[in-house]
């Protein structure tokens, strides 16, 4: 599929849905889904390096998915934990970084996520984001938190916060995505059509795109496919067509 190469998403986000039903149409335990649907991130990270995207964001692990049985939660974090190879980012030149509620993963698993942080710190071709134990109203909550606390901090001989002093970009600093830029394209894969407590103000401009594929059967095609739709779009942030070609003109 033939791609506008100067209008590739700077970043894109990717709810990876499918994994369970994959494997349950196969007569296989939803394990088997979730080991192929490491071999299809592979793929996409590999895919989004050549087409020059700078930022991919996975939803790898709910907040909401403590809540499955306990030997389908353990066999996924020893999917991290195995399956985390600095081979794909070191070969591909990607960045790796985390987001979430990391502090209740595995002692294991969270030495492992460090490391290859660290080791993978020096590559820029990409950044690839995971995003594990992780909810949009969780780092809501926790932006909020850690906003009173670091106001309580510098404004101690204040008897009230002055709310004024919030703004958005106050927020958007403490979201766990403040090292990069807000999502361009969002898609979910799977044929469910919602956002399922997936970086909920960062997508407040995104563009989204949902298809049937599950995730472990998501390649390069259906990436270009992603994309090529979103090229045909017209993103005017609350503005007129008119506006956008005038800004784009100028």
């Amino acid at each position: 599929m033939e791609l506008d190469h100067t209008h590739i998403p700077q970043h894109i986000a990717i709810i990876m849905d499918g994994n369970g039903r994959w494997a349950k149409r196969r007569g296989l335990p939803r394990t088997a889904g979730h080991v192929e649907g490491v071999e299809a991130v592979k793929r996409i990270t590999e895919a989004c390096v050549r087409l020059g995207v700078k930022y991919l964001t996975l939803y790898t692990f709910s907040t909401e998915n403590w809540n499955r049985p306990a030997e389908e939660v353990s066999a996924l974090m020893g999917l991290v934990l195995t399956n985390l190879e600095e081979e794909i980012f070191m070969k591909n030149n990607v960045r790796f970084r985390v987001i979430g509620d990391i502090k209740r993963l595995p002692d294991d698993v969270q030495q492992r996520l460090w490391q290859v942080i660290e080791n993978t710190a020096d590559n820029d071709a990409m950044t690839m984001v995971v995003a594990l134990s992780y909810s949009a109203r969780w780092e809501l909550t926790k932006a909020v938190k850690d906003i009173i606390w670091e106001m309580k901090k510098t404004s101690l001989t204040r008897a009230a916060i002055d709310p004024e002093e919030i703004t958005e970009e106050t927020i958007a600093q403490h979201l766990e995505t403040y090292f990069m830029p807000d999502p361009d394209l969002l898609i979910r894969t799977g044929g469910e059509q919602r956002i399922s407590n997936y970086l909920l103000w960062q997508v407040a401009y995104s563009e989204l795109y949902f298809c049937n594929t599950f995730w472990p059967d998501f390649n390069e095609e259906d990436l270009r496919a992603a994309i090529a739709d979103y090229q045909q779009r017209e993103r005017r942030y609350g503005k007129t067509s008119e506006q956008v070609q005038e800004n784009t003109n100028n």
